[in-house]
């Protein structure tokens, strides 16, 4: 069976963002968008309460961005309580205009928005410990 090809959900977060030359990259279901070395959206389109645009922050920005997008909470998929990530839900009312916004910001370069990922850890070699050995 061929796998389908999904498009990228909210195809209009990448118009906004072109100047910058976001990158995009499938990640469990979903697309994160990068531009430079920070990501700064996921967006996630799974029929579900979590579904809409993933702003990635912190927690000390919460407040703020609060004021900004009223809708803004945290992701339910990772429990209860805050998260660091933040959604504007898909199913409010202003959605649209809210991730016309935090694009804005973006391409300001707010400081609330984007994290640097961890670096990857790399796969350790297990016959490695052996390669010193005079066989």
């Amino acid at each position: 069976m061929k796998k389908v090809q999904k498009s990228v959900p909210f195809n209009f977060v990448i118009e906004n963002l072109y100047a910058l030359d976001p990158i995009i990259k499938a990640m469990f279901g979903a697309y994160a968008i990068y531009v430079g070395n920070k990501i700064v959206l996921i967006l996630r389109d799974k029929k579900d309460e979590d579904s809409g645009v993933w702003i990635a922050t912190t927690p000390e920005h919460h407040a703020s961005l609060k004021n900004d997008f009223p809708s803004m909470r945290s992701i339910k998929i990772f429990g209860s309580g805050e998260t660091g990530w933040q959604v504007l839900p898909m199913d409010a009312d202003d959605f649209e205009l809210s991730v016309n916004h935090v694009c804005d910001f973006i391409l300001k370069s707010d400081k609330r928005i984007g994290k640097i990922p961890k670096p990857k850890k790399k796969k350790s070699n297990t016959l490695g410990q052996f390669n010193d050995l005079a066989i």
